[in-house]
């Protein structure tokens, strides 16, 4: 089903069951597989790949030539970059061991999840089986091969956390204005990290390895 106020380019190719919410735009010669569910207000750019079954949530970005494949979530908010890459199978193989050629049955699908508010930079790589948490940010190029902490920023490759970013996007300092670091025995002492354009302030929760926001003390207000 799309929805009416739905935008679809007519060089755009959407096979059956597809669904597409409201206000949603689906450009150039942008594939969408039988049984994706497109939310609202979501931007399908130029030359993207969803695979079958694929679901994304409400106000989602899939910048030109991103590829998500079947087995994976994006909830709401979700930013992938241009050239992103979402896989679906850790252990490719396009033969089974008898040398005949592999169907569907004879490989296990490993889900990906992106969490609310995530983003995926541009010709990122998000190994299959992996679950990047709430306003993460993966940098441009990085290959994600394990789960991803809520508000972590992660670079390289294989990724690995360089510091936390806020919901807003910008980078977490410490309380002596430094650029926060990874590791969260920094935090043990002085947890508390700040945001330098819109003023919210977190702290790191050791359990979860992940950052919990302090409501009511953004905006300006001191910690």
């Amino acid at each position: 089903m799309i929805d009416p106020s739905a935008r679809v380019h007519p060089s755009a190719d959407l096979e059956a069951d597809v669904t597409v919410g409201s206000g949603t735009s689906i450009w150039h010669r942008a594939q969408v597989r039988t049984g994706a569910q497109i939310g609202s207000e979501c931007i399908i750019g130029r030359d993207v790949f969803i695979d079958e079954g694929v679901v994304l949530g409400n106000r989602v970005k899939v910048q030109n030539l991103a590829l998500i494949y079947h087995g994976v979530t994006v909830e709401d908010g979700v930013f992938i970059g241009p050239g992103a890459i979402l896989t679906n199978d850790r252990y490719p193989r396009a033969i089974t061991p008898s040398g005949e050629l592999a169907r569907a049955e004879d490989w296990t699908v490993s889900p990906i999840v992106l969490r609310s508010g995530s983003s995926i930079g541009a010709g990122a790589v998000v190994v299959a089986g992996t679950t990047v948490g709430r306003f993460a940010t993966i940098g441009a190029g990085a290959v994600v091969t394990r789960d991803v902490s809520d508000f972590a920023l992660m670079a390289g490759s294989p990724a690995r956390r360089i510091g936390w970013v806020c919901a807003c996007g910008a980078r977490l300092l410490d309380s002596e204005g430094r650029k926060a670091p990874a590791e969260p025995a920094v935090y043990s002492a002085d947890p508390a990290l700040a945001c330098p354009v819109c003023g919210r302030h977190y702290r790191y929760n050791p359990d979860a390895d992940t950052l919990i926001e302090r409501v009511g003390l953004h905006q300006g207000a001191s910690a």
